[in-house]
């Protein structure tokens, strides 16, 4: 079933339950970082649905790589937002995560009392060994879309470079894309045009029904009023948000104390929330010094195991702090039981990390859209799109060399493949799954179903020649 949103056209609106049938499947199928997060979506929601148009989902995916925090759960809410308003983009935004962080309460649960994963990781190697497949299907659409002249493919290719080769931090790569699409259309409006009307007006010329989705449609006709901007709702929307993200932490310092477990743990989180561009990686060396340094909630070795973990689970990288939350929480129970002590840890870590989320799309994403008819804006935010392709390519070559390879080398800062090493078995299973995707066209579910068992039988084949 469907909503028609007028009786002149055959543009419909997906039911809320529809909806809320494919963000679960997103957030249930969302392995791989954010390179394979946002492969599946726009597989999903731009070619298969034609919920959102290519062009208004790279503008979406420009602003979200702007914000501190997961990206992809951010573009999933921004999408979400769209499409039902607030109540879409809360269901969107925690269907992606709740799979994932269910997953790490389980696995941060076993970690904690047994220390014995071994059949899981084999079970979800199958599984990034197929997402591999999907980032690398995703790269070159989303690459061959993105990329319209020299221009656009120079800023991926030079982003490439400095965040793979020079290590420049991720914010200042977008910001200096951004910048250099600004500064570029000013002096040659031609040659930034790279999105060939892209970030334009919906509707215009270059806008063909080819590359336009049910939203494009909808929000030209003035259908969707909730994305249209409001400095009054901005402000009842930033007080109301503020308010459920560092309410329920200023309470909790109150009733526990400035130096328990559950204060540091909120406040810790909640700056992380704020500051945490570029995904788990760009903070994750601050906070394994913070907790394992500072706080003392674990050792140094923990903190790579919970990434680990955090890599064979849907849902964001980011989750990784979910599991330092609830081992913080089970080591210092107080009067309660350690295992309900760390439950309670990694919803508080959960809580302080991911309700910004929503503050940050719901109120700059009705702004973010208004700027899709600013030109000068519209031009930064294809230089920075053009940036985010390469920024996915850079995650998506780490994510191959970590998977295909049991060790790698650093020379002069480059992370190399040690060739002896590769995974041939991990590596067959990828070109299995590519050869099916890519030659036969079978779908997500059915090929991540079948690394899953091709991973997990050859554990039990190891077990059985042992």
């Amino acid at each position: 079933m469907q909503r028609h949103i007028s009786s002149d056209t055959s543009q419909t609106l997906p039911t809320f339950r529809e909806a809320l049938r494919v963000w679960a499947k997103i957030g249930l199928l969302s392995f791989g970082g954010p390179a394979g997060q946002i492969a599946l979506m726009h597989r999903m929601l731009v070619d298969e649905k034609r919920w959102i148009g290519e062009q208004r989902f790279l503008h979406a995916l420009s602003y979200c790589m702007l914000l501190p925090g997961p990206e992809a759960q951010q573009l999933a809410t921004y999408i979400g937002w769209l499409l039902h308003g607030t109540r879409g983009g809360l269901v969107a935004g925690i269907l992606f995560v709740l799979p994932g962080a269910i997953v790490m309460l389980v696995l941060s649960s076993i970690y904690a009392l047994y220390h014995d994963l071994t059949a899981i990781a084999a079970l979800f190697l199958g599984v990034k060994a197929v997402v591999l497949a999907i980032v690398v299907e995703a790269i070159l659409r989303i690459g061959k879309r993105a990329l319209k002249n020299r221009t656009a493919v120079a800023i991926a290719v030079v982003a490439f470079i400095a965040i793979y080769i020079l290590h420049i931090p991720f914010p200042l790569i977008v910001l200096g894309a951004g910048v250099i699409g600004w500064i570029g259309h000013r002096i040659s409006p031609a040659a930034f045009a790279m999105g060939n009307g892209a970030h334009g007006k919906v509707g215009g010329n270059n806008a063909t029904p080819d590359t336009r989705g049910l939203i494009d449609h909808l929000i030209e006709r003035g259908a969707l009023t909730h994305t249209k901007r409001s400095t009054r709702q901005a402000f009842r929307t930033l007080a109301l948000w503020l308010l459920v993200w560092l309410g329920p932490i200023l309470a909790l310092r109150l009733a526990t104390g400035a130096g328990s477990v559950w204060s540091d743990i909120g406040g810790f989180f909640s700056v992380m929330a704020v500051v945490t561009f570029g995904g788990a990686y760009a903070v994750l060396a601050y906070v394994a010094q913070a907790a394992v340094d500072g706080y003392h909630w674990l050792l140094p070795h923990e903190m790579l195991d919970g990434l680990g973990l955090a890599e064979t689970t849907p849902g964001p990288l980011i989750l990784v702090l979910q599991f330092v939350g609830f081992l913080a929480a089970f080591r210092a129970p107080g009067a309660l039981d350690p295992l309900l002590a760390g439950t309670l840890g990694a919803v508080l870590t959960l809580w302080a990390t991911f309700a910004p989320c929503f503050l940050w799309i719901f109120v700059g994403a009705p702004y973010i859209e208004a700027l899709r008819n600013n030109k000068a804006i519209s031009a930064a935010l294809a230089a920075v799109t053009a940036a985010v392709v390469g920024v996915i390519a850079n995650l998506a070559l780490w994510f191959a060399l970590n998977v295909l390879f049991r060790k790698t080398q650093v020379i002069a800062g480059v992370q190399f493949p040690i060739f002896a090493s590769i995974d041939w078995i991990t590596a067959a299973i990828a070109l299995a799954a590519m050869i099916a995707m890519f030659r036969f066209k079978v779908g997500v579910l059915p090929t991540l179903a079948f690394g899953a068992l091709a991973g997990l039988a050859t554990w039990l084949v190891s077990m059985l020649m042992v």
